[in-house]
């Protein structure tokens, strides 16, 4: 069934509970005074239960999670048991429509809510889908990749000292969790904080649908509706899960061209080798190093770098954590976290670190 975009009253069904609808709402108008809406898809249980929204396309260019939540829209099996999902594959159309990360007004979408029904572009979109999105739902899944010219691990970031949010958190079933509230004026941290309990799930690369973090997202989505008691499904958990508190990027010394010896998704010790820097003939400059043991979340898929430039984003780990890795059957791997980090590292050429102690197994059979 579709809705009309002009009823006001989009989010009810124009049949009893229990079905299915595609509807809009509207965020603003274009340039040329047509106005903008926001396609939604909702499914609806005949049963009373949470509200849950899945969202993809925050930034514009991000769309692992626009082909993810149209695969759940054409699973005719993905029906809740109560409660009600509803599935917005573009969240932020006006960025979509230029393949850009950012708005008409370079705003970035993300820094702006709760927003201001009389303020920037921006502010007044954010505040649409405050009001018309985050006062209708329970809970939230805001999905992301990296920005322009890096790859992430897939990854959630959430509030963990929040317990609800940490609830779906764990459940979404990702080997890594970030645990923060959030930049300041960012969706998932302003729409928890309005009691819509909110995570972000990160992966990949913009202008592409990945086939691994696609299966990661359907998977999660599927493991959170269960969780909350609206799906039917059982839980497809990780061999392990280790909440990550400290991150840092490792950023460029100097300009030059890199030799990357690690790849998204590796497990890796204090002291060592990520990227060897070297001048265009090929002659050493410096060479960067893990400053503590820990998982590569993203890095750079660029390997022209400037002074300055962000390289490794790496998850600090635990030493109990860390050993943990290192123990067969006890790993952060399951199947699909082994399919992904083959296919990210495709991303990148990855080669090893002459003549270093740090060599294993893992790292000599890519």
């Amino acid at each position: 069934m579709t809705r009309s975009p002009n009823e006001k009253n989009w989010f009810e069904p124009l049949d009893p509970s229990g079905t299915s609808f595609d509807a809009a709402f509207e965020i603003g108008e274009s340039y040329s005074g047509m106005n903008v809406r926001i396609p939604v898809h909702v499914r609806r249980s005949p049963n009373d239960g949470p509200t849950v929204f899945v969202t993809a396309a925050l930034h514009g260019d991000e769309l692992n999670g626009t082909g993810a939540i149209r695969q759940l829209i054409l699973d005719s099996t993905f029906q809740p048991t109560k409660g009600t999902v509803i599935l917005i594959p573009v969240l932020n159309v006006l960025a979509y429509d230029r393949h850009s990360r950012y708005l008409p007004d370079r705003r970035d979408l993300n820094r702006c809510f709760p927003g201001s029904p009389q303020g920037t572009l921006a502010g007044r979109m954010a505040r649409h889908i405050y009001d018309e999105l985050v006062s209708r739902c329970d809970f939230g899944i805001d999905l992301h990749t990296a920005a322009l010219r890096r790859t992430n691990f897939p990854n959630v970031r959430a509030d963990m000292t929040n317990k609800s949010v940490a609830k779906i958190a764990k459940a979404f079933g990702v080997p890594l969790i970030i645990s923060n509230r959030g930049p300041e004026g960012s969706f998932r941290r302003v729409a928890t904080e309005a009691g819509c309990s909110t995570i972000t799930f990160e992966g990949g690369e913009v202008w592409k649908v990945e086939s691994t973090i696609c299966e990661y997202i359907v998977r999660g989505v599927r493991n959170v509706l269960c969780r909350l008691g609206m799906l039917q499904d059982s839980l497809a958990e990780p061999a392990s899960q280790s909440v990550v508190g400290q991150t840092k990027w490792v950023r460029a010394d100097y300009g030059g061209f890199l030799r990357f010896h690690v790849a998204p998704g590796d497990v890796i010790e204090a002291g060592q080798p990520l990227a060897t820097n070297t001048t265009l003939l090929g002659q050493e400059k410096n060479q960067l190093v893990a400053p503590f043991a820990a998982v590569v979340l993203g890095m750079t898929t660029l390997p022209s770098v400037s002074p300055g430039d962000p390289v490794c984003h790496l998850g600090q780990l635990s030493p109990a954590e860390l050993q943990q890795t290192r123990q067969p059957g006890r790993s952060l791997h399951d199947s699909l976290h082994r399919r992904t980090k083959t296919e990210l590292a495709t991303n990148v050429h990855v080669v090893e670190p002459q003549d270093h102690p740090f060599l294993n197994d893992e790292t000599e059979n890519r």
